[in-house]
């Protein structure tokens, strides 16, 4: 153990600048990728911002479907529609198949 101690102070008597310069680039290197603004805190952001924009797109269609339903909504036919689709109702004499995504 004592030897390889002797061993890293030789190598740092022997080459200081080479040593602050390895340290110095490591030290840069890992504040480049981790630092709070680093790489890999970027690819996470941009990860997230992109499945954020998917999540806004499937909002603005539930949006634009809100607003076409709102418009046809005093029809006699989406009345209906509405009320066979969200509470099941039926006519007399028809069979009502329930069927669910899961």
């Amino acid at each position: 153990m004592r030897k390889i101690i002797d061993s890293i102070w030789d190598y740092i008597r022997s080459n200081p600048k080479k040593l602050f310069f390895q340290v110095t680039i490591a030290f840069f290197l890992l504040w480049f990728l981790f630092d709070d603004y680093g790489i890999v805190k970027r690819i996470r952001m941009e990860a997230e911002h992109r499945m954020l924009l998917d999540r806004q797109k499937i909002e603005q269609k539930k949006i634009l479907d809100n607003e076409l339903r709102i418009q046809h909504a005093d029809a006699p036919d989406s009345i209906e529609k509405a009320a066979r689709e969200r509470y099941n109702f039926r006519k007399p004499g028809e069979t009502l198949f329930i069927i669910r995504e899961h």
